[in-house]
């Protein structure tokens, strides 16, 4: 179910939220949803160059393979 949410703009704030918006044809709800979606999945996913250097480090790929099978195997413990 969807859920409402109030945001407190200044005024210049608004304004740019609304020239945006204008200017792609869709509400300021809709700009300030697609723009705060598309900045929490840059934060929880690696872009492509960093998925390149990632693959590029064997040595770094062995640590993660192993990670993960202690993970599976429930060996380690998490830190906090």
């Amino acid at each position: 179910m969807a859920k409402t949410l109030t945001l407190r703009l200044e005024d210049d704030v608004y304004q740019l939220f609304a020239d945006a918006a204008r200017a792609e044809n869709r509400s300021i709800a809709n700009l300030i949803r697609t723009a705060a979606l598309t900045r929490i999945r840059e934060l929880q996913f690696v872009d492509d160059y960093e998925l390149a250097e990632i693959r590029a480090s064997e040595s770094l790929l062995e640590r993660l393979r192993r990670g993960s099978a202690d993970a599976r195997a429930g060996r380690g413990a998490f830190v906090e």
